[in-house]
This record gives C-alpha cells, sequence and structure tokens, in this order.
C-alpha cells in the first residue's frame, strides 16, 4: 500500500516566546520566520523533502524517505541555531490530508504548542518500507498573469490570487489533497489520489467562481523533491505547448 509522508514542525512555546519578557520588534519576528524556513528547506531538501510554511510557526513538510534519525539531524541542526527549538510529528496515510491529521494528532498529545515544558519533542510513525512510498504532487499556475500584473494595481492581482488559493484550498481539501502558495501565481499541492478528471473539474470551477484559468504539471514519484521536479518539468511542456491540453502528468520511471 503506498501511502505519504507528512511532518508537522511546530515551534515550541511561540506565542509566549514573542512577548517575554516584553513584546519583540515585528521585523525581528519576520526575520526568524524567514531565516527558520530557509533552513527548514534547506536540512529536509537535501533528503529529498520539501517544506511549506502554513502559519510562519508551523510548517508542513512532505517527507517520504526520511527517517527518524533524520528528522533528528535536522531537528538538532535547526534547535542549535536559533532562539526558539521546534517540534515534530510524523504521518503517513493514503492521502495528505489523512497524513498530517495523523503528524498533528500525534504532536497535539506530546504537549501543547505553548507549553514550556515541550522542547524538541519528535513523535510519530514514518513509513518503513520503502516499496510503500509514493508522493504525487501538482504544480499549478495562473495562465496569462503577467497581463494582470502589468495592467492592475499590484494590491488587486495579490488578493485575485489570494483567492485563487483559497479556491483550490477549499475544493481540493474535499479530495483530501493539500495546496500550498510558492509564489508569483504558482502554487503546489500534495495531491496523492486526484487524478486528471478531478483537476479539470476543480480548474473549471475556479474559471467559474474567479475568470482565472488555470494549468498544471503532475509528478509522481518516490520522494517530494523528484515529484516536483517532474511536475515543473511537465507545467514548462505545457507552457512551451509540448505536452497537450492544460493538465499533464509525469510518473518516475
Amino acid at each position: 500500500m503506498k501511502k505519504i509522508q507528512l511532518t508537522l514542525v511546530q515551534i515550541d512555546n511561540y506565542g509566549p516566546w514573542t512577548v517575554s519578557p516584553k513584546p519583540r520588534l515585528e521585523a525581528d519576528l519576520q526575520v526568524l520566520q524567514a531565516e527558520l524556513l530557509a533552513e527548514l528547506e534547506r536540512q529536509f531538501g537535501k533528503r529529498g523533502a520539501l517544506v511549506f510554511p502554513t502559519r510562519f510557526d508551523n510548517f508542513l513538510a512532505i517527507t517520504n524517505g526520511v527517517s527518524l534519525n533524520g528528522h533528528k539531524e535536522i531537528m538538532r541542526a535547526v534547535n542549535e541555531k536559533f532562539p526558539v527549538t521546534v517540534s515534530m510529528g510524523v504521518g503517513a496515510a493514503q492521502t495528505p490530508y489523512k497524513a498530517q491529521v495523523h503528524a498533528t494528532m500525534a504532536l497535539q498529545k506530546a504537549g501543547s504548542s505553548q507549553s514550556p515544558k515541550r522542547r524538541g519533542v519528535l513523535v510519530g510513525e514514518p513509513i518503513e518500507k520503502a516499496t510503500g512510498k509514493w508522493v504525487q504532487i501538482a504544480h499549478m499556475d495562473v495562465n496569462h498573469s503577467t497581463l494582470f500584473t502589468d495592467s492592475k494595481p499590484i494590491y488587486e492581482t495579490h488578493m485575485l490570487i489570494q483567492r485563487t488559493h483559497l479556491a483550490l484550498m477549499s475544493s481540493l481539501l474535499e479530495r483530501d489533497a493539500l495546496v500550498f502558495y510558492t509564489g508569483g501565481d504558482n502554487f503546489m499541492a500534495a495531491s496523492n489520489g486526484v487524478g486528471a478528471e478531478d483537476l479539470t473539474k476543480i480548474f473549471l470551477e475556479v474559471k467559474q467562481e474567479l475568470g482565472v484559468e488555470l494549468k498544471a504539471g503532475v509528478g509522481c514519484a518516490r520522494t517530494a523533491v523528484r515529484a516536483a521536479q517532474l511536475a515543473s518539468e511537465e507545467l514548462h511542456n505545457i507552457r512551451k505547448g509540448s505536452a497537450k491540453g492544460n493538465i499533464s502528468f509525469k510518473q518516475e520511471d
């Protein structure tokens, strides 16, 4: 049975820390969050995993192929570098949504996110068998978004992209998939179990609601980094016109 593995990375006691001994400068907090994301992406990325921010004090990583020992090494490197520590919960399931539920529940059982007693905890159950690991990632973008950027006030374009993100999140969540904004007019979805017919229907719904057209390259592989690369290659082929239609799948050999 093929499964996707997700890891919830959560800053320990972050809320209380931001106001202790007095409220910290917002600029400093923004720098901390950005640098923490960058370090997590470096550490997980060299192990074939991908990290996406949710609320910037919480991150979700697609971590197929990363063992508990690998997680420990990452956590040690991060916790030695920053003034805050992180804890991690690992979960696996046939769909991304269920995997992050398992990861979340495991970490919640280990203590509150605002408890000063919880520091650097690693809990959960990774996939043990190599044959059971499988990641499907859809790399989606908005058609002709440059026209918006070059003709409208930038905040209006920003709003349209965020509304598109929300529409994709809502529709794909119904299919147990998770969508993340990755900058520009790009989105990536952990989409195990979502087929071309599903994406076609979702894209039509978004077009009807927002007037936005979408396309997607979809990659399938044993690690997140490889799946994302295949997805990006297929999206590029669609842009060049060398792939048929607005949705194209590519699977690891």
